[in-house]
């Protein structure tokens, strides 16, 4: 058994608003690499990349290599839990922005298929998988950094803190795609990525200033370093990293219908230009960096899963009437559907993320236990728009209208039976909810 940390031995915590701002920045940066992928998949990889004459073949071509990303994000949240655990939250994402920054530069230098034929889409694949492993490996030690810096009782909200890089990182992906998309020919797509190099910088100059996380030195100067850690999690957590994975369908899920596939299912249907959609995703995107923290806030007060259970609630209730509004072809209704999406069922799910699946495991092997149940639920999530668009074509809009809900219905059953943590709520200090989680998994 893990002991709970001994006042006595406890690091010294850095400034909280310090390292959460610090987390996020960096998030952001690496959100931006990941997320201009989604976009240009969606707006430009059908014709640059993949050779068809039918533009559905073409928009399930571009996002299976959409896919390929998510599915090597687990072995990125593998090996972040592995190192994270034994050699510190903080190198980790260090090698994780590095990594992300020279292979998103890569994609944008990257021959065409009417350049090099078939080699194109093969390296188009190969970096998008290094660049899924490097996401995989950014969220875990984020998060920990911001939460264990913070006061117990404010983990919600300091937690809330880095996942507003993600609503961060996607505004200026979408912007950029926007403002760039006057340029002429290949360039409207290239500029957004060959700006990743410059946005890494900025990244590293900010995440080198910020002290490791205090719980994992104190781990460290206790012994309680374990050799393997994230095999650990798989043996003694393993049902808790399945609960997170289905806790995220409805966010992640959900996230990628609402913003990546109705890109390309508004140009599919005639319905309007994709650039509306990209509008309301920044409108949704940009009410995000005040949503997150006042969930994270509330979560704090009244509870993770209830502040959880509105996003996924409202997930089963919005899908049809999401796509009714987006098939009115008015520019304000899109918005208006897009926005709520991301306001009202992504937010509220992914602001408790941190803190939430951050107490259900000991400081020890909490990074790999968050990690893999975070990036298992991307195996799923990745391939979402290649089966909402496969939908599409078989029966319309009530497709994928359907499979949104259904993200929100496993997502709602999974919270229901899960355990709150917030120690407002519970009653638990911090050390007693380690102690608690550590007995349940043993």
């Amino acid at each position: 058994m893990t002991s709970p940390t001994a006042p006595g031995l406890e690091a010294k915590k850095d400034n909280p608003i310090k390292v959460s701002v610090a987390s996020m920045i960096g998030t952001v940066v690496e959100s931006y690499d990941f997320f201009i992928y989604a976009t240009a998949a969606a707006t430009y990889f059908g014709t640059a990349f993949f050779h068809s004459e039918d533009p559905i073949v073409g928009a399930l071509a571009s996002f299976a290599t959409l896919a390929i990303g998510f599915l090597f994000r687990p072995l990125g949240g593998y090996l972040a839990g592995h190192f994270g655990d034994r050699i510190g939250r903080k190198r980790i994402l260090i090698w994780s922005l590095v990594i992300m920054g020279v292979v998103t530069t890569l994609i944008g230098v990257l021959p065409t298929y009417a350049m090099i034929g078939v080699g194109a889409p093969i390296m188009l694949i190969v970096l998008r998988a290094v660049q899924g492993i490097a996401y995989g490996a950014e969220w875990g030690g984020a998060v920990l950094m911001a939460v264990e810096h913070a006061p117990a009782h404010r983990r919600g909200f300091f937690g809330a803190l880095p996942q507003i890089g993600i609503p961060g990182g996607l505004l200026v992906a979408n912007g950029t795609i926007l403002l760039t998309s006057g340029l002429p020919g290949d360039w409207a797509w290239r500029v957004p990525f060959l700006l990743a190099s410059v946005m890494v910088v900025i990244g590293l100059f900010i995440r080198l200033k910020v002290a490791e996380s205090p719980e994992f030195e104190t781990a460290k100067e206790q012994g309680q370093v374990l050799k393997q850690p994230a095999l650990e999690a798989i043996k003694q957590d393993w049902r808790a990293i399945l609960q997170i994975i289905g806790l995220r369908l409805a966010e992640t899920g959900g996230y990628y219908v609402t913003t990546a596939f109705t890109v390309t299912y508004v140009g599919l249907a005639t319905i309007t230009d994709k650039s509306d959609v990209l509008i309301g995703t920044l409108v949704g995107s940009a009410l995000g960096l005040a949503s997150h923290l006042l969930y994270g806030a509330w979560s704090d007060r009244i509870g993770r899963k209830k502040v959880f259970l509105i996003g996924s609630v409202f997930t089963i209730l919005f899908g049809i009437p999401m796509f009714l509004m987006i098939n009115t072809g008015s520019l304000l209704m899109i918005v208006v559907a897009i926005s709520l999406s991301l306001l009202l069922s992504h937010d509220p799910i992914f602001a408790v993320e941190s803190s939430w699946f951050s107490e259900q495991f000991p400081a020890n092997r909490r990074t790999s236990g968050i990690s893999l149940g975070y990036n298992g639920a991307a195996i799923v999530a990745g391939f979402l728009p290649f089966i909402a668009t496969a939908l599409y074509g078989w029966m319309g809009w009530m497709g994928p209208a359907l499979l949104f809900m259904l993200l929100g219905v496993i997502s709602t059953l999974t919270a229901i039976t899960a355990r709150e943590t917030a120690p407002r709520v519970t009653g638990a200090s911090t050390d007693e909810r380690a102690a608690i989680a550590e007995e349940v998994h043993a």
